[in-house]
């Protein structure tokens, strides 16, 4: 059943498109019947296959999502328990899939696999940085204006989706951690005042107006610098303030992923909590001879989710029991339990992970939008577009939790429990954004899916390494959709709306008497949900500069 409705899901989402986009009439009959309520032709077709495509989506995919929970959350029979004709015989129940058992995958164990990948990315770093300073100054033709905007960001993205926070874990900037830890002997505290995360927020705000402002893609020179600062900022930080600090508190990439990998099938956790319950020693956290505990304070049999975690997995190496593992899990499930967790404490809690996390969602359809024809000839300027990314990562945000606090909270004994639920609900928003940052990228990744080789050649050639000579055509804009692609873009954006009304249906749901007080509850945060997804659908379907391209 699965797959037969996610098939159907498709061709509905292909047939939809033709109705809304088309300029023509598909059915000429239609031309010559009588018009209701003085709608055009072309009006109500578009209204018909709008109503084909949210509606009909969502009635095929929250069936999917439906079956998928049901087939990750199997029902256990109790020893004993008396079993109906129609159960089926019991059987055996395998734990979670757990990566570290694989043979691949299992050598992440080992910390000098971990080393290697960090000390390669470094390397690739270093190339980077010096191709930025003293490589070509047209972005195409340099490494620093191809590797990091084009294949990075596409990759680690779609690393969250598909995994989890793996970046982190191969991070180069990890080794001038470690050196700067060495080196300096970190003792103090990061200051209680920039213990959240509104420092990284800003800086993510910082980032989003620069990239469009500044146009760092397009100096090379400019990404070499940003790469060095960054170097700089870890080894500093980390030099002074003990715990991880720049990893939990200042790195905006750290966070997104964080962010990010509330959506990720996979997490870092105990195996066996029985386990956990009789140990003593808590070596996981405390660390022993020669294996370092969680730097980022994430007690394993406290820890819930992705946040935080940025699958260093130091944690599996100083474990004395063999109980740590990465295992499979429903995405998002952290957020349907408002329990205490090792380091965030509830969520609910959070305002500022509630604005980081509203400020990565909406920064996913800003930056798209700033790439598209009709919204860069509307903005012009970089006035207008400050303007307008102030509007949309701060004012609407804050807007949306304002009206939710006030919706949920009209009376005096719901205003408490309307702040916390605000909170959760901004992170229930997390699927959908990270859909949208994914479906951008992609067109990205698709339109400069060769600009490396000629960029690597001209860098080859340029050390004495080759004699090969750059095929410059590569780095010309492919066609960067294709109608298979845009259904794919337009599939995962409907599952990550489908998920965020999942999510938010659950964290309202304890509260209401009544499935139409659930219902009423989550009006205002579900219309933004939906004016999200509309805004995401139209970007897609919009002429997209593919910046960093030659021009054919």
């Amino acid at each position: 059943m699965v797959p037969y409705l996610f098939l159907a899901g498709l061709q509905t989402t292909v047939f939809s498109a033709l109705f809304v986009f088309t300029d023509r009439v598909l059915y000429p009959v239609y031309a010559s019947a009588p018009r209701l309520a003085g709608i055009s032709v072309l009006e109500d077709q578009r209204v018909a296959g709008a109503v084909m495509w949210v509606p009909g989506s969502f009635v095929l995919l929250a069936t999917v999502m439906v079956l998928v929970v049901r087939l990750l959350s199997p029902r256990l029979v109790r020893p004993g328990a008396p079993r109906s004709r129609a159960t089926a015989p019991a059987r055996t129940v395998r734990g979670p899939v757990d990566l570290l058992r694989w043979p691949l995958p299992g050598a992440l164990r080992r910390i000098g696999v971990r080393r290697l990948l960090q000390g390669a990315l470094l390397v690739l770093a270093a190339v980077v940085v010096l191709d930025g300073f003293f490589g070509p100054r047209i972005a195409p033709m340099n490494l620093a204006g191809v590797l990091p905007w084009t294949y990075w960001r596409a990759f680690s993205v779609l690393a969250l989706l598909a995994a989890g926070n793996l970046f982190c874990m191969t991070c180069p900037f990890m080794l001038p951690r470690a050196l700067g830890r060495r080196l300096f002997s970190a003792s103090r505290s990061w200051p209680v005042a920039l213990r959240s995360k509104w420092l990284a927020a800003g800086l993510i705000v910082l980032y989003l107006w620069a990239y469009e402002v500044l146009a760092p893609w397009d100096r090379p020179a400019w990404t070499a610098w940003i790469i060095v600062g960054y170097f700089a900022g870890a080894f500093a930080v980390d030099a002074i303030f003990k715990g991880a600090s720049f990893c939990k508190y200042v790195c905006p990439i750290g966070q997104f992923n964080f962010i990010g990998s509330l959506v990720s099938p996979l997490e870092v956790r105990a195996r066996e909590a029985s386990v956990c319950a009789s140990c003593t020693t808590h070596d996981c956290i405390r660390g022993r001879r020669g294996a370092r505990g969680c730097e980022l304070d994430l007690f394993l049999p406290a820890k819930v989710g992705n946040l935080d975690c940025t699958f260093c997995l130091d944690c599996v190496r100083a474990c004395p029991h063999d109980n740590v593992g990465v295992l499979a899990r429903v995405p998002g499930g952290e957020l349907l339990a408002d329990a205490p967790r090792a380091s965030l404490g509830r969520l609910s809690g959070r305002l500022d992970l509630a604005a980081l996390a509203l400020v990565i969602v909406f920064g996913a359809f800003a930056n798209a939008a700033g790439m598209v024809a009709p919204v860069a000839r509307a903005l012009g300027g970089a006035l207008s577009y400050s303007a307008a990314l102030a509007t949309a990562l701060v004012v609407l945000p804050a807007g949306l939790v304002r009206m939710t606090r006030w919706w949920l909270g009209r009376s005096p004994s719901t205003r408490r429990e309307s702040r916390r639920a605000s909170n959760r609900l901004a992170l229930a928003l997390v699927p959908l954004g990270m859909a949208m940052w994914a479906d951008h990228l992609l067109i990205h990744l698709r339109g400069g899916l060769w600009s490396a080789v000629p960029a690597a050649a001209r860098w080859a050639g340029d050390l004495g390494l080759a004699q090969a000579v750059p095929d410059w055509s590569l780095s010309h804009a492919m066609a960067a959709g294709g109608e298979g692609l845009l259904s794919f873009q337009i599939l995962l954006l409907d599952l990550g709306l489908l998920a965020s009304l999942y999510l938010g249906w659950r964290v309202v749901r304890p509260a209401a008497a009544r499935t139409a007080h659930v219902v009423a509850a989550l009006a205002p945060w579900a219309t933004a949900a939906s004016l999200l997804f509309i805004a995401g659908v139209w970007i897609l379907f919009q002429p997209m500069e593919m910046r960093g391209m030659l021009a054919p």
